[in-house]
Order: structure tokens, then C-alpha cells, then sequence
């Protein structure tokens, strides 16, 4: 790949997603979580919290690993294809942190395109959920970065996204409701300008269930 295309594609990821995140500094987290636990009335020093701020960091650096990934490049393998129906990827299931109360929500997202040519590997779009949930998120921006990603990186004649979740800051804290769960949907191209394709993507999204 030339330093061109190297440069083509940095500034593509860093206006679709914006910069890539330094390295997580895990001795910084360490610091911060000891410093929580002190503020509200624990002992950090007792046997069952001493390694508590350690642990914390690792799980941050594994939940926000998304900040390190570049998605538009998990899409950048393609293949020629004439096949032009619909493709659905059902139930990829995914786990991300709220970034207003930094608590897990968790769930499935259904994702659909009309290839224009060219598909993509089906794991590929699981990728693309997995790097685009593993960051500091909410789950109307995810949905919404997840069609646009696919819209844009595969060029396809219509992309259509739906995201289920339950959310930790809706079930454990604040109204408590644990049987909630959040839909949110996102349509581009002929799932959008098109009814006949979007009843056909939620009737396939609902058969079987």
C-alpha cells in the first residue's frame, strides 16, 4: 500500500470516526478506582479490594478496545459478486459500556445490505459490531455509525441496521425496570426510500422467533 493510500485512509477513519485512542493507561485507571473506592467509604487495602483497581483497568482496556480500532479497515476486504438480494446478518451479539453512567448494555444487532457488486465476509460485519460496541457508546449513535460504516465501505444500494439491549443504568440503578429492552433502527438507501425492501427486512428479522 502506498504512503498515499496510507494517508487517504487515515484521514477517511479520522473524519467517519473520528482519531484513533492512545493506549489505555492502566496504572492511571488503577489510581482512579482506588481513589473511588476511598470516596465512598471502603477500605482499597482490605484483602478483597486490594487488587480491585487492577482488575478494573483490565476490564477497561478490553471494554473501550473499540478506541484503538480503525472499523471502515474491517470492511476493506471485499469481493466481486452479481448476487443482489438481500444479505442479513441476525443476532451478533455485542457488549458495550453507556458513557453516562459508564454501566454495560448488552444485546444483539441485526444488520442487512443489498450488495452493488461486491459482498463482504460475514464475520466481517460482526467486526465491525464488535469494534464500534467496545468504546464509550449510547445505542442510537452505535446504530446509526454501524449503517453509515457499511453504507459507506461497501457502496451498497441500501443498508439496514436494528440494535436490541437491555441497559445496566435502566435495570440496576434509577427506575429499576429489569424486562425493559431499547430498539433502535437504522435505515439508508432502498431500506429507507424503499417500503417493499423494509417490510422484507423485518419480516426475515422476525421469522422464526
Amino acid at each position: 500500500m502506498t504512503e498515499r493510500m496510507q494517508r487517504a485512509r487515515r484521514g477517511r477513519a479520522e473524519v467517519a470516526n473520528g482519531p484513533l485512542a492512545m493506549p489505555v493507561d492502566e496504572e492511571r485507571i488503577a489510581a482512579a478506582v482506588r481513589e473511588i473506592l476511598l470516596a465512598v467509604g471502603e477500605n482499597p487495602d482490605r484483602e478483597g479490594l486490594q487488587e480491585t483497581p487492577e482488575r478494573v483497568a483490565r476490564m477497561y482496556a478490553e471494554m473501550f478496545a473499540g478506541l484503538r480500532v480503525d472499523p471502515s479497515l474491517l470492511l476493506e476486504k471485499t469481493f466481486t459478486e452479481k448476487y443482489d438480494e438481500m444479505v442479513l446478518v441476525k443476532d451478533i451479539s455485542f457488549e458495550s459500556m453507556c458513557e453516562h453512567h459508564l454501566l454495560p448494555f448488552m444485546g444483539k444487532a441485526h444488520v442487512a445490505y443489498l450488495p452493488n457488486g461486491r459482498i463482504v465476509g460475514l464475520s466481517k460485519l460482526a467486526r465491525a459490531v464488535e469494534a464500534l460496541s467496545r468504546r464509550p457508546q449510547v445505542q442510537e449513535r452505535m446504530t446509526e455509525e454501524l449503517a453509515d460504516l457499511i453504507m459507506n465501505e461497501l457502496g451498497p444500494r441500501g443498508v439496514g441496521v436494528v440494535i436490541e439491549a437491555t441497559h445496566s443504568c435502566m435495570t440496576v440503578r434509577g427506575v429499576r425496570k429489569p424486562t425493559s429492552i431499547c430498539t433502535t433502527s437504522a435505515m439508508r438507501g432502498a431500506f429507507q426510500t424503499n417500503p417493499s425492501t423494509r417490510s422484507e427486512f423485518m419480516a426475515l428479522l422476525h421469522s422464526g422467533t
